[in-house]
């Protein structure tokens, strides 16, 4: 049996201080932390910068540095939580929340952290090698470590490589302060979290770690693969390649070269890239030495005379197009607590080499020092018989470029999935686009045909606004919101011969004046209601209404017994203003009042509409928070359409101008075609160039192509006033995508993205994925996966919503029927 060592004696750290790691033999190692891209969200040529900015910001770095990134990819599960708007607007959460964060309990995904670590070797420093290195030896520090001009010039070359990667705009860039890398005795720091393995969230904890026969930390058994030689190497690199799943004949979906090994193995790993700069000068000497010596020997074998040829192109290359040769080294190392797991890491890991053209290699008995290299500040540590000489371009293909979605902080926003697992990420896609210059306005456009999950999305949105505090107004034409509106005890108005639409627009709540814009949707109603569209408003005809609604409130302010109505107002004009024009000798071809009533007379008491304008109930609607106008019965109504498009957009307008402070939506269905024919056009081109400067968002849903194309205010004022344009599937479009790519102004890009949407979803599992564009400049898939319950409110399926309706009357409400419905229901998801 080994005598068990103290690993405080061996380690090669010697201190940490400054941000700084100063290892046994005087290197010293700066750390960072990276944040990447997300993965799915770089276009090729994107990739192509980012790629060069790798180049750029390593070929600073001083000779006889090491370029060491790090990515920790492990296995985590996602913990319920109650931020990131996910608590309604009373502090508590609604029954949908709490449903779906118990739905994602525990949902499994991919936790990923990069860090990058820059080491400076002294001149002269002895290279280790696989028989040779830090794990069996101690040093004395070398004189050249003690001169400040030595620290000073790197801290500088770092600075620089910081400068470029941030300037570069793919990442963010962080560096790791001594707590962060040493830990505290609340919390591992990096060091003694690779050294026993460590999750971030875990508390500090000693291990035993076995060297012997295989690398067992603790419980994990590890395995090690690596790329250490040029022969095992893909006959091609690049900066990205295709992603099959998620391409089409006419898109191709881009990754990094190295996702692979990265985001896309799902297993507990670190993957390790070591970038060895040395002096450049020597090392073409060396392999022109090398050169030589081979054509000595070209005519003993052809081996000889093939690699003689390769040494040629390579210093070739390195001299007319000023390449950096330098040695690199890639490794894998991936654990599993499982000791029968091991052979499907070690198929999984061999996998996703093979995957990139590349021969993986297992180390077995060279693995202990290549794991002990890999310790943080440990990097001119690494065996270098185990590197390969290679140019620097090649060497940064096989960087890992993306990590997961991220979720953003703010406390606005819906609740999404993330594209590989679903995880879900809170997503904010209305103030934190805003607050970063990337949309100047919060309008949505949102298009998709029937079956691609649109109505889902829409409901999920609104009612993750509407438990944030916002102000909705939807008006539909197919019944989407009847679900969500009787959850959350909204106005529901729509029209059947049984109860037909009522409403009150002369009602004014207490409190409230006749302000001059109420005054103004006023007179547009009257005069929709007696003039055609064509017909000219005279200008007498115009003092004379604003003169009839005056009186008209001043006889409410008067008689408090008299209640505001349109019956009232008949009354009024057939009485007090008929005497009054009198008494004004007004003349009758100024105004004509008796074409006035008798036009309006239908609307009066037992009038064929008398019960449109007298509403008794739902009276406050300025204060109402969740209100649907369902419009399916009467879009082709001549005479109750137009009225009630009025009252609906003045409805809003009153919010919108009168809620200070307070944030409004206003979410148009297919109810926008109706709306634009009956010359409404000018009320929708008000809101989307308006709405903004009110704290508001305006929304228009649409499902057919055609529509889009043939409406010339979709066009010119929806389309261009709505920085976020959200996209279901449209892969029964993509032959006739040109079109809409133009139209929408979209990018190759998010193109790429659009008809990537369900392409390669887990059939395991129930959702549809959706497109998101935020000013062009942010684009993303997300997947829109529900819990059980928030299916069932949402739903359109009809005989889904009857059976909801049949259990809400049979449990006393909406949210109790759903919970037993879901409960019924739950094998299904």
């Amino acid at each position: 049996m080994a005598k068990p060592i103290d690993i405080e004696r061996i380690l090669p750290i010697y201190k940490v201080e400054n941000n700084s790691i100063i290892s046994v033999y005087g290197d010293i190692t700066i750390a960072y932390e990276i944040t990447l891209p997300e993965i799915f969200s770089l276009s090729n040529h994107e990739y192509e910068a980012f790629h060069q900015a790798w180049v750029k910001a390593i070929r600073v770095l001083p000779k006889h540095s090491c370029f060491h990134k790090q990515d920790w990819f492990v296995l985590d599960a996602y913990k319920p939580g109650f931020g990131n708007g996910e608590e309604s607007a009373q502090g508590r959460r609604s029954f949908l929340s709490s449903s779906s964060e118990r739905f994602f309990n525990e949902r499994p995904f991919l936790n990923h952290k990069c860090y990058v670590f820059l080491s400076k070797k002294p001149d002269g420093r002895r290279p280790a090698t696989s028989a040779f290195s830090g794990l069996f030896r101690k040093s004395i520090v070398p004189g050249e470590v003690l001169k400040a001009g030595f620290i000073n010039d790197f801290f500088d070359k770092a600075n620089q490589f910081e400068r470029i990667m941030t300037d570069s705009g793919f990442v963010k860039i962080n560096r790791l302060s001594n707590d962060q890398l040493a830990g505290t005795n609340e919390k591992a720091g990096l060091i003694e979290r690779y050294c026993f393995l460590l999750n971030e969230s875990e508390k500090p904890a000693l291990k035993d770690v076995h060297l012997k026969d295989e690398i067992k930390v603790g419980e994990n058994h590890c395995q090690l693969f690596s790329l250490s030689d040029a022969e095992n190497l893909p006959s091609l690199c690049r900066s990205r390649i295709n992603y099959d799943k998620y391409s089409t004949d006419r898109t191709k979906c881009s990754i990094g070269f190295a996702s692979p090994l990265g985001q896309l193995l799902n297993c507990n790993h670190i993957y390790n890239q070591y970038i060895f700069i040395d002096d450049s000068v020597k090392t073409l000497k060396k392999l022109e030495a090398k050169r030589l010596r081979l054509q000595s020997l070209s005519s003993y074998s052809r081996e000889n005379s093939i690699g003689r040829d390769a040494t040629q192109d390579f210093l070739n290359e390195a001299i007319s197009q000023q390449r950096l040769p330098i040695k690199s080294h890639f490794n894998v190392l991936a654990w599993s607590d499982n000791p029968e797991e091991r052979k499907i890491v070690r198929t999984n890991v061999s996998s996703a080499m093979a995957q990139m053209d590349a021969i993986p290699k297992q180390e077995t008995d060279g693995a202990p020092q290549i794991w002990w290299a890999g310790i943080p500040g440990n990097e001119a540590d690494f065996p270098m018989n185990d590197t390969f000489d290679i140019f620097l371009e090649q060497a940064c293909c096989f960087l890992s470029l993306e990590t997961n979605y991220r979720t953003s902080l703010s406390p606005v926003g819906i609740r999404l999935g993330d594209r590989l697992t679903g995880k879900p990420v809170h997503v904010d896609i209305s103030d934190e686009p805003m607050r970063n210059g990337v949309c100047t306005n919060r309008n949505k456009f949102i298009l998709g045909p029937s079956g691609s999950g649109k109505s889902f999305f829409t409901n999920h949105m609104v009612r993750s606004y509407y438990e944030q505090g916002t102000h909705i107004l939807l008006v539909d034409v197919g019944h989407s919101y009847k679900g969500l509106c009787d959850l959350v005890g909204g106005y529901y108005f729509t029209y059947d011969e049984k109860h037909p639409i009522q409403f009150n627009p002369f009602y004014i709540a207490a409190g409230d004046i006749l302000d001059t814009e109420k005054k103004e949707s006023l007179k547009s109603l009257i005069l929709a209601l007696w003039k055609k569209e064509d017909e000219v408003l005279e200008r007498p005809e115009y003092v004379a209404l604003s003169n009839a609604l005056q009186g008209y409130y001043s006889k409410l302010a008067d008689s408090p017994s008299l209640f505001p109505c349109f019956n009232t107002f008949y009354d009024y004009l057939k009485s007090d203003f008929a005497q009054q024009l009198k008494r004004d000798n007004v003349k009758e071809r100024h105004f004509d009042l008796d074409n006035l009533l008798y036009v309006l007379r239908p609307f009066y008491k037992d009038g064929e509409f008398g019960y449109l304008l007298n509403a008794t109930e739902n009276l406050a609607l300025l204060n109402e928070r969740f209100i649907v106008f369902e419009l399916d019965n009467i879009k082709d109504h001549p005479i109750l359409f137009p009225v009630v498009t009025l009252i609906i957009m003045e409805t809003f307008i009153s919010k919108m101008r009168k809620l200070k402070g307070i944030r409004k939506m206003i979410l148009i269905e297919e109810a926008w075609k109706a709306i634009a024919k009956e010359g409404m056009a000018e009320y929708i081109k008000y809101l989307f160039k308006t709405v903004r400067k009110f704290f508001g968002e305006a929304i228009i849903v649409t499902q057919e192509v055609e529509d889009v194309i043939s409406s010339p205010i979709v066009k010119e004022t929806i389309i261009n006033n709505s920085d976020c344009k959200i996209l279901l599937d449209q892969s029964k479009y993509q032959n006739k995508f040109d079109l809409i790519q133009a139209l929408l102004g979209l990018t190759e890009k998010e193109k790429v993205q659009i008809l990537s949407v369900n392409k390669a979803n887990d059939p395991n599992l129930k959702y549809k994925e959706v497109f998101i564009s935020l000013g062009g400049q942010l684009s993303k898939v997300y997947r829109t996966e529900v819990s059980p319950e928030e299916y069932l409110a949402y739903t359109t399926e009809e005989s889904e919503k009857m059976k909801v309706q049949e259990y809400t009357r049979k449990y006393g409400s909406t949210e109790r029927g759903i919970a037993v419905l879901a409960k019924e229901l739950k094998t299904e998801f």
